[in-house]
């Protein structure tokens, strides 16, 4: 392949964050040694219908951020080759890793943020503990490395005043309009394709804030959240956001709260625990000064 082979316009690069683990596996190497690897996933987007995926084995005793720099080097230009355009952003969730990846990460002039809006990495790892490791030499049932749908110890802490908003609503818009959310005047926030296998008229529930003065000044500190998902714990709404923080949004009627805890559970079942948050600044104008789809992957069948 020449150089000018290689080239390719700005419109025809494939553009997309990615998402990264950097952990020992549920395998035993033949020296004895825990298996250490790094996983690539690019975040799902409406900009292209492909996925990068990379991953890498490192030795043992060269888990350090000189070898991940290496190998985040090596998954750029293997990703070039592919046809993607050089992340802006990578995200990682792993807080026993964080200098490492954190170093790693800056060292190749790419934002590191730490968050668990991987979804698609998520998915990654699962697929790779159900269908792949099994099948190993050296594979070890049951030693799962720990992923970011375990408990949060964290007490949630109430949303500020100032964005809590004029009026909030629990509420349920179906797959079919999700789907369309691309199209859709959005100032801040982040979506992604819907999975095409669900059924358009199942539903999904979601918060939905108003704020007559304020609503984009609301929506830019939810994007500063990175909110992950919501979830009924005893009567409070919370929302799982960023690294391991909890926000305590509203409490609920005894009756409210099981509605929609069983709202959330037939979501996961349906839907594959998609879930969403609005901004406006009413309920009656078609803007959104934000909009983010969320899912929980925790125990979805």
């Amino acid at each position: 392949m020449t150089i000018n082979e290689k080239i390719i316009s700005d419109k025809e690069l494939k553009i997309s964050d990615w998402e990264l683990d950097f952990y020992s596996r549920p395998i035993i190497e033949t020296n004895g040694k825990k298996r250490w690897e790094l996983i690539i996933s690019s975040s799902k987007s409406f900009k292209t219908e492909k996925i990068f995926l990379w991953n890498k084995v490192c030795p043992a005793n060269e888990v350090n951020s000189i070898w991940l720099t290496k190998a985040l080097n090596e998954a750029l230009n293997d990703a070039e080759i592919e046809g993607w355009a050089k992340p802006l952003k990578i995200r990682f969730w792993r807080a026993s890793m964080k200098s490492i990846i954190k170093k790693s990460i800056e060292n190749i002039g790419i934002e590191a943020l730490v968050s668990r809006r991987t979804y698609e990495l998520f998915d990654r790892i699962e697929f790779l503990e159900r269908e792949i490791y099994p099948l190993e030499q050296g594979y070890v049932r049951g030693v799962l490395a720990p992923t970011f749908t375990s408990n949060i110890l964290n007490d949630p802490k109430p949303l500020p005043e100032a964005v809590r908003g004029d009026a909030l609503t629990i509420s349920e818009i179906s797959i079919e309009e999700l789907k369309l959310a691309k199209n859709w005047p959005i100032e801040f926030g982040d979506i992604f394709p819907i999975q095409s296998s669900i059924k358009n008229d199942n539903l999904v529930p979601g918060l939905r804030l108003f704020s007559k003065d304020r609503s984009l000044a609301l929506a830019a500190w939810f994007s500063s959240l990175e909110p992950v998902k919501l979830l009924i714990k005893q009567n409070q709404l919370i929302l799982e956001a960023s690294e391991d923080d909890k926000w305590l949004v509203t409490d609920l009627q005894e009756k409210d709260a099981k509605v929609l805890n069983d709202k959330f559970t037939q979501s996961k079942k349906d839907s594959y625990g998609y879930q969403f948050i609005s901004i406006q600044a009413t309920p009656f104008i078609e803007k959104f000064a934000g909009f983010w789809i969320l899912k929980d992957v925790e125990l979805i069948s």
